[in-house]
């Protein structure tokens, strides 16, 4: 037994010596832990910390009114994203509205027939600084090129107010054509000169869905879907379209419908006249079909990077309220790493925010007038506190 006890305190000496004479000589051999591990632990816990940050945020905006869809994407990563809310509001058996349902982007479709236009250019099919009579001879208006309409300077007059005055008949679609025919007949008065300065105005972006026409020799959701949506992947996005309807629906012909709000509850809102007109609204897309979208923009899919970040430069060289526009973009000198744009048309609302400095993304889509607080939304995409590492390469701006 004393033998046995002996030659086990021997082995533990001996196992005891061979670790200590390998930690000072042989320390290559030794485990190390693996840093890469830990970086990818503190990864997932960034994200975590950010996708608790978010469902805050935007369960607080649901139990406000908000309802709609959100999707939110930093450093490449797919942070957060979840539907919160109804399809039809005026139903009583109410389906849920799920993530890939598709919602009208209203103004936020600009930037889709900016990213056309300049597909033309790269063409070789169009100049920014050609005029509009260019490829519409029966424009009345002369000095008005194609830069002043995409960055809203062309000075011209509101279409919706000309249509309300001199289209009776509500019953039958205005469409891009009629309102290039109505400006040639009745070319009412405009409200500044071609390149006067930052004036938003619907008219520009209705006028550039015919250039594209024009130029391309396609309609225009044609060419968007061949040019944008197939390219990028955006399987649930499209252009809704008049151009064959003779009479205007009561409804438009969708799953996810938009709803006015008042105090009396919301109501789903009709369709109308002006919904015939394509290039400044009626675009229909999903959240992740424009997280596909940023993702082509960042890694150059559709447009190399030179010609690509002429979409985020100011168009005016002077800012209306500390803010400017590009390319289909809206930029503010209170937020200078973020491109923007806000929507609002009949019953929809909706919010694209790119911040290219700290690379975030959020679309925010939603099937009622309820307003979206921009304060909130400023203050969580401006969150500096979690940084994710890199992830993916990055070729943008």
């Amino acid at each position: 037994m004393k033998r046995r006890t002996f030659f086990v305190i021997v082995l533990l000496l001996a196992v005891g010596l061979t670790v200590f004479f390998c930690g000072r000589r042989c320390s290559h051999e030794v485990p190390v832990i693996n840093v890469d591990s830990l970086f990818i632990d503190m990864n997932k816990a960034m994200v975590a910390q950010r996708t608790q940050q978010a469902d805050k945020v935007f369960t607080n905006l649901s139990r406000n009114g908000m309802n709609g869809v959100v999707l939110y994407a930093e450093q490449g990563e797919l942070v957060y994203e979840r539907a919160f809310g109804w399809r039809d509001l005026s139903k009583r058996q109410k389906d849920s509205l799920r993530i890939d349902d598709a919602f009208q982007l209203s103004s936020d479709s600009k930037m889709f027939t900016a990213e056309a236009v300049m597909l033309l250019k790269a063409d070789g099919k169009l100049d920014y600084d050609d005029e509009v009579r260019k490829y519409i001879p029966e424009f009345p208006y002369e000095g008005v090129t194609i830069r002043h309409l995409l960055t809203h300077c062309s000075g011209l007059p509101r279409y919706d107010s000309m249509a309300d005055e001199f289209w009776p008949d509500r019953k039958k679609p205005f469409s891009n054509e009629a309102l290039i025919a109505m400006l040639a007949e009745k070319t009412p008065d405009p409200y500044g000169t071609p390149g006067g300065g930052y004036f938003y105005n619907n008219i520009n972006y209705a006028l550039l869905a015919s250039v594209v026409e024009r130029a391309s020799g396609q309609h225009f959701e044609d060419f968007m879907r061949e040019r944008i949506f197939e390219p990028c992947g955006m399987t649930h996005s499209y252009i809704y379209s008049m151009r064959d309807d003779t009479t205007v629906s009561l409804y438009m012909p969708v799953e996810v419908h938009g709803h006015d709000v008042y105090r009396s509850g919301p109501v789903k809102a009709q369709n109308d006249y002006l919904n015939g007109v394509m290039g400044d609204k009626i675009m229909f897309s999903t959240v992740e079909d424009l997280y596909r979208y940023n993702q082509a923009l960042d890694q150059a899919l559709l447009l190399p990077d030179s010609l690509q970040r002429e979409a985020f430069m100011p168009g005016s060289p002077n800012w209306k309220n500390d803010e400017n526009y590009g390319f289909g973009w809206r930029m503010s000198k209170e937020h200078p790493d973020a491109y923007f744009h806000f929507g609002w048309w009949k019953g929809y609302r909706s919010l694209i925010v790119r911040d290219v400095a700290h690379r975030r993304f959020l679309a925010i889509l939603t099937n009622t007038t309820v307003l979206i607080p921009s304060e909130v939304i400023w203050d969580f995409v401006s969150d500096t506190t979690v940084m994710l590492p890199e992830s993916t390469p990055w070729t943008g701006e």
